[in-house]
Formats: C-alpha cells, sequence, structure tokens
C-alpha cells in the first residue's frame, strides 16, 4: 500500500520526511485463552510529518473492525495501549503514554459539568500552570474561533450537542497538539450541524496545520474530509487499503454536489458492504484531479 500523500503540497517527497506516526504490524487483543478476542491483527501505515501543511486521515469500516482502537493506541490510553504485538511510534519514539502532543476528541465530548465554556476551553492550559490572565485570554480568543462569543459563561448542561463539540474541540486545540485525534466527533449531531461541525474543522486544520486521525462511519464525512482514507475490515480488525482522496478546499454542501464525489463515495460504501479486498483508486479519483489541475 502507498502511504504517500500526493494533495499534500511538500517541498519533498512524503516518504523522506521523518514519519510522525507508525504502526509496524500492530496487533491488539483482549482478554486471554479461548476468550481472548483479536481487535486489530497486522496493522501496518505511516503518516509522516507534513510541514506547514498537515494531513488529515479519515479512517472507516464495519462496527468492530478496531477503529478506536488504533486511535486509542496512539493516544498511549489504556486498556487499548499498550499494543499486544508490534510496534507504534510518535515521533519516531515509541508511544510510552498519553502525552499533550496528541489531542483526543470523540462523541462523548468529555467536558467537566461543572465548569464554564471559557473555564473548560482553558482546562488544559491550566494543568499545564498557565497563568491564569493569559489562560483566560486565550480561552476567550478560542471561543470566537469556535463560534462560541457570548457563551463563555455557560456550563455544559446549557449548550447543545453542537455547541459542546465546539467547546471539546476548543479545549482540545488550545493547548495545540501535534496529532488530533477525533473518534466520531460529529456522529450525535444532525446533519445541518454536522456540515457546519465540518467546515469549522477544516478552517480550524488548515490554521493548525497538525496531523488529523479522525474515525467516521460516514463514507461521504471520509471523502470530504480525509486527504487519505483508511478502509478497515473486521475479524480480525485490519487494514485493508489506504485510498487518496481529495483535500477540502470548498464547503461540505457544494464539494457533495460535485459528481466525482459522489462516484467516490459510492464506491467507497459499496467496497464497505461487500467487505471487498483492496481494489486500487476510487472512481471517480480520474475526474477529480481533473477538476483539480483545472482540466
Amino acid at each position: 500500500m502507498d502511504s504517500t500523500n500526493s494533495n499534500a503540497a511538500s517541498a519533498k517527497p512524503a516518504a523522506e520526511l521523518p514519519e510522525l506516526v507508525s504502526f509496524r504490524n500492530v496487533t491488539k487483543t483482549f482478554g486471554e485463552g479461548e476468550g481472548a478476542k483479536v481487535a486489530i491483527q497486522g496493522v501496518s501505515f505511516a503518516v509522516h510529518d507534513l510541514p506547514q501543511v498537515g494531513e488529515l486521515i479519515a479512517i472507516v469500516g464495519p462496527s468492530g473492525c478496531g477503529k478506536s482502537t488504533v486511535l486509542r493506541i496512539i493516544a498511549g490510553l489504556r486498556p487499548h495501549y499498550p499494543p499486544t504485538q508490534g510496534e507504534v511510534l510518535v515521533f519516531g519514539q515509541p508511544v510510552a503514554g498519553p502525552s499533550a502532543d496528541r489531542g483526543l476528541v470523540d462523541q462523548k465530548y468529555s467536558l467537566l459539568p461543572h465548569l464554564t465554556v471559557l473555564e473548560n476551553i482553558g482546562f488544559g492550559l491550566m494543568l499545564r500552570g498557565v497563568p491564569a490572565k493569559e489562560r483566560h485570554e486565550r480561552a476567550r480568543e478560542w471561543a470566537r474561533k469556535v463560534g462560541l462569543e457570548g457563551a463563555e459563561a455557560k456550563y455544559p448542561a446549557e449548550l447543545s450537542g453542537g455547541m459542546q463539540q465546539r467547546v471539546a474541540i476548543a479545549a482540545t486545540l488550545i493547548i495545540e497538539p501535534k496529532v488530533l485525534l477525533m473518534d466520531e466527533p460529529f456522529g450525535a449531531l444532525d446533519p445541518k450541524i454536522r456540515m457546519q461541525m465540518q467546515g469549522l474543522l477544516v478552517e480550524l486544520w488548515k490554521e493548525q496545520q497538525s496531523t488529523v486521525f479522525l474515525v467516521t462511519h460516514s463514507v461521504e464525512e471520509a471523502v470530504y474530509l480525509g486527504d487519505r482514507v483508511f478502509r478497515m475490515a473486521a475479524k480480525p480488525g485490519r487494514l485493508v487499503e489506504i485510498l487518496e482522496a481529495p483535500r477540502p478546499d470548498e464547503p461540505p454542501e457544494a464539494m457533495r454536489k460535485r459528481p466525482w464525489f459522489t462516484e467516490m463515495t459510492q464506491d467507497l460504501l459499496r467496497r464497505l458492504e461487500e467487505d471487498a479486498a483492496a481494489a486500487g483508486n476510487l472512481e471517480g479519483t480520474r475526474a477529480w484531479k481533473s477538476h483539480r489541475n483545472g482540466a
């Protein structure tokens, strides 16, 4: 499988750049003996550090294929970490547990109910010992970036699901993680709010220039957001293929109207439903590249 990314412009080919996250024949088994469950088996990939560009990896696959396991191993979170076999490297070093250079946003928002929006956003900075004045100024700036001006003094219970997710994203990005891990972050939102959050993520990602791993069950979300799509299969969880996708250069509602976008999402959905073997580029890829190149 080709682990380079021709979407992300760089002065060097990706293969010549340092590896930011790499899995080397990684297997994770829960339990022992006859009751042991293999979550992922023999997963290998490399994601390179693309300076001033970043990369977004969308991970799709059926339930139980180990998508969340991959994310939590990168994050260094037990019980998924450490892997049973294989090696996981971040910045060229073995993962040794959680670290501020890796931030996790999931569907559960993980907000502290007794803290305000501003306090939740600045909580990570408080743990780092950032002085209160600077912490509040930076938290207020991030509240503005995610569209929460005027809601800084509210508590999580007073917010909609979309607003809570904006707080969770701001609270993660304020600590400037080099690797952002997102596990079904928009899964509980209605379609309109979901597209708004996708657009917001793209804006923040381009500003941060970080590397993002996003787990999703939506093929449209995967093709829209991903520079590359990791397609996984279950029983056991394994990485089947790595697919190239368009870098989001227009709003999600606009890209979804492109004929090539429909072709790509339908082909990805078919491969998932049929549990197909690796089959090369998605249908529609050539038309997308012609569109990108102005042909």
